[in-house]
């Protein structure tokens, strides 16, 4: 199921948080789960009734080495727990590439952490060695390199303008700056 964040129904809409809260747990808030300045596209895996997987895509518009380019991340990747090393998530995350291409993005670029490094890239994402992603806002901004923070930066390239340029995003930085509520996504 592809659905705008809002549009998934509130049953599975819970079940996600759920599973979100698990994976990443925080105290509860009455506000968005992302900025809907950044589009959310919701991707769920769902196996009679029970939510087996999860993602969101965010996407927004961003500078970079003098181009302009509609970029999409990956957020809030999540698979239950009882049902992880069964494919789901892999599953989800390769459809999620074919997705920001159906949504005519020019890119895909988002932060993981290390130990899921090679998770990503068996779903056909690719390890930018070296890249920096800016994520917060230019008055607050929240780098994906400081200390402690182990993440590495993925892409893949999807238009001839976004592979044209893909050397330009090798060992960069790049100001994504997706707003306080997604820092990084």
């Amino acid at each position: 199921m592809i659905e705008t964040y809002a549009e998934v129904p509130g049953p599975l809409r819970r079940q996600i948080q759920a599973l979100q809260d698990e994976a990443w747990p925080s105290p509860p808030t009455d506000g968005p789960v992302h900025d809907p300045a950044l589009q959310p596209l919701s991707m769920v895996l769902v196996e009679d009734g029970v939510v087996l997987a999860a993602l969101d895509i965010l996407r927004k518009q961003i500078e970079h080495a003098g181009n302009t380019f509609q970029a999409g991340g990956l957020s809030t990747v999540v698979t239950r727990a009882d049902r992880r090393r069964q494919g789901h998530g892999h599953r989800l995350v390769s459809a999620a590439r074919t997705t920001m291409i159906d949504e005519h993005l020019d890119l895909g670029l988002f932060t993981c952490d290390a130990p899921l490094l090679p998770f990503y890239e068996s779903a056909g994402w690719q390890h930018l060695p070296g890249t920096t992603l800016i994520g917060g806002t230019p008055n607050a901004p929240f780098p994906s390199d400081q200390p402690g923070f182990n993440k590495l930066t993925l892409a893949a390239f999807f238009t001839p303008a976004a592979q044209q340029a893909a050397a330009t995003f090798r060992q960069a930085r790049i100001a994504l700056y997706p707003g306080q509520i997604d820092k990084l996504w």
